[in-house]
């Protein structure tokens, strides 16, 4: 996985994808998380410009990475040390969890979002964003891993200016809209949003801070909010 130093870097060498991903989370996050747990935070990094920007606050997360976990500190979160697939909290502890691009990473995707389900209150909400399969991104985060370089003669002319790092790219497994659905809905969850960013093509998405619309039909980066009943 990424060291803290590297996760950062990229993101912000690339500031208007960073911000483009950032606001898509608070549209599924608003009008209020409540009492929120951010899941795989990394470094901290979205979480502290949702507080800081958007005045929504996801204070408590569970990350894997004792280097990530430090950074995140840092930036005032209260860390524990964890898996998705078995997070350190008894049940319906939160009003809302945060899968923000974990799933790819994960041992088992369907246990880490029962995961998530059994530590959401009944009536809360479980949101989900990632890199999805079928969108530009992830067609060339493929074609790279299989060729082995950003830099090969047809990748390196269609490619972003900067790309995710190989190492990054070889270890995801990137899920479909219909995988994801499939997952929340397996895990007894009512899909009540979905909603899409980053619509340019990968060479192009950070010329500008795009803003997030419903549904989806050609966005990279997709969210879903999902109800737990009562």
């Amino acid at each position: 996985m990424f060291e803290a130093s590297k996760y950062d870097s990229w993101f912000l060498s690339n500031p208007y994808v960073l911000e483009s991903e950032a606001l898509l989370l608070k549209y599924l996050l608003e009008p209020s998380p409540g009492r929120a747990l951010s899941v795989g935070c990394g470094s901290g990094l979205f979480e502290f410009i949702l507080r800081t920007r958007y005045n929504i606050n996801v204070g408590e997360c569970v990350e894997p990475s004792e280097d990530m976990a430090r950074v995140a500190r840092s930036r005032g979160l209260s860390v524990k040390i964890g898996r998705a697939e078995e997070l350190p909290y008894g049940d319906a502890e939160f009003d809302t969890v945060i899968l923000n691009g974990v799933l790819d990473y994960v041992d088992d995707d369907v246990k880490a979002v029962r995961e998530a389900s059994r530590v959401l209150r009944p009536g809360g909400h479980l949101v989900v964003a990632d890199v999805i399969a079928e969108g530009s991104y992830g067609l060339l985060y493929k074609l790279a891993e299989a060729l082995g370089s950003w830099d090969d003669k047809y990748v390196a002319r269609v490619r972003p200016p900067s790309p995710y790092p190989l190492e990054y790219v070889r270890q995801a497994r990137w899920h479909t809209v219909d995988e994801i659905m499939g997952l929340l809905r397996g895990a007894g969850l009512v899909i009540v949003k979905v909603a899409q960013t980053l619509t340019r093509h990968p060479k192009y998405s950070n010329e500008a801070v795009e803003y997030p619309t419903d549904g989806f039909d050609r966005g990279d980066y997709v969210g879903f909010k999902a109800w737990k009943p009562y």
